[in-house]
């Protein structure tokens, strides 16, 4: 055998053991595991949208950095993208999109009609379906299996927020006694408005009057005029983060001076971008929402992440961090993609991974029991925490006048 013959041979030798080494190769790196993120990021709710999806994907990074899913072999996380674009509409339809890319799991949504349209949709294909924010709570009231919402319902948040209501009047004397109440006038708005229309009156407080509004507004001067003559002693709003930004500039403008602005579950009383925007307008206004936990040393390191780049840190990001870290935990158990199994891993978890002012999850009919709001209050551009007394590090400034 020649030399030159010799070459060739265990040249295709060679290349024939590449062609036979390479499928071993690829088995023995995992397939990827498709995790639907659902985010308006267009439309009126893009802002909240957007740090939504902020939120999921430092939450991805971290968990495909340290390994991926291990029980699944180290398989990685892959977000696949859904646009809600701010309406339920386009939520279903995009959850349509991903039951075609063989979605594991969706979480977000973000509003309650889209979290209602979305995870009803997705229900149909058993989609495990994660809410992050949506308040409504016929969210969980319907009975689908594959639903679960991690943060707290406005039932629950209402009722903490007229519980730090009535504590904070007595602290003080109880200088307030009569409310204006300024909602948006979808589903999350209209049900905040008549649960207080029912819970003020038995604690001691008079509604003058209960001023609806659409999402999105261009003009708050007819609310702001009505709340001038009524002069409550308070102002209760509940709204999306534009048209409550405009109300509080326009009744500064007006020099309209309540007692207190005591928001519930607002889109803009208990974030960065107001307050560094709209200082002197955000002064003072007091929230009960969804919250990140400032004891843990992880909502430190996950808000200098989400500031980076001159972002603003708001209560989306650290809510979907939590829920993708939920989600991670529940597959790791699962040891499986099968939606059926990661459904069950979700019902019976116990995660206490997250950055949430929340005990270790425990959900009842989709619903985590021990999620909770907080109160907050903008007091020198900055958002303290005033309730719970256990985590707070500021005391409330009220009455403001």
């Amino acid at each position: 055998m020649s030399q030159s013959t010799r070459r060739t041979l265990l040249g295709g030798a060679a290349a024939a053991g590449g062609v036979l080494a390479m499928p071993a190769i690829l088995r023995a790196q995992p397939a990827a595991v498709k995790i639907g993120i659902l985010q308006p990021v267009t439309g009126a709710l893009a802002q909240d949208g957007e740090y939504g999806r902020l939120g999921a994907q430092i939450a991805l990074d971290e968990i495909n950095a340290a390994g991926g899913i291990k029980s699944l072999g180290g398989a990685k996380l892959e977000m696949v993208f859904g646009d809600a674009r701010s309406t339920p509409e386009g939520g279903t339809q995009e959850v349509e999109r991903m039951q075609g890319e063989k979605v594991a799991a969706i979480v977000g949504g973000f509003a309650s009609p889209i979290v209602l349209a979305a995870s009803q949709a997705a229900s149909r294909y058993d989609i495990p379906y994660i809410c992050d924010v949506g308040v409504s709570d016929a969210i969980v009231g319907r009975g689908l299996a594959n639903t679960f919402r991690f943060g707290p319902g406005f039932g629950i948040v209402t009722s903490t927020a007229l519980e730090n209501l009535v504590k904070l009047n007595d602290a003080a004397g109880k200088p307030a006694k009569t409310v204006v109440i300024v909602h948006e006038d979808g589903l999350f708005g209209s049900g905040m408005a008549k649960l207080l229309n029912d819970q003020l009156p038995p604690r001691g407080f008079q509604v003058l009057e209960t001023i609806a509004h659409p999402t999105p507004s261009r003009d708050m001067s007819n609310v702001a005029l009505r709340i001038r003559a009524l002069n409550p002693d308070l102002v209760i709003p509940s709204s999306y983060y534009s048209e409550f930004v405009l109300l509080a500039r326009t009744m500064q403008q007006q020099r309209i001076r309540p007692k207190g602005v005591y928001a519930i579950l607002n889109g803009a009383a208990s974030n960065f971008r107001f307050v560094k925007e709209f200082a002197d307008a955000a002064n003072l206004v007091m929230d009960c929402n969804h919250w990140a936990d400032p004891r843990k040393p992880k909502t430190a390191a996950v808000r200098a992440k989400a500031e980076a780049g001159g972002r603003f840190w708001l209560y989306n990001t650290p809510l979907n961090y939590s829920c993708v870290a939920l989600l991670a935990d529940a597959i790791e158990r699962a040891g499986s993609t099968d939606r059926d199994k990661i459904t069950a891993a979700l019902a019976s978890s116990s995660f206490a991974g997250h950055i949430m002012p929340y005990g270790p999850t425990r959900f009842e009919k989709g619903q985590n029991m021990g999620a909770a709001p907080v109160n907050t209050q903008v007091q020198g551009g900055d958002i303290k925490v005033i309730f719970p007394d256990a985590f707070a590090d500021a005391k409330p400034v009220f009455p403001a006048t």
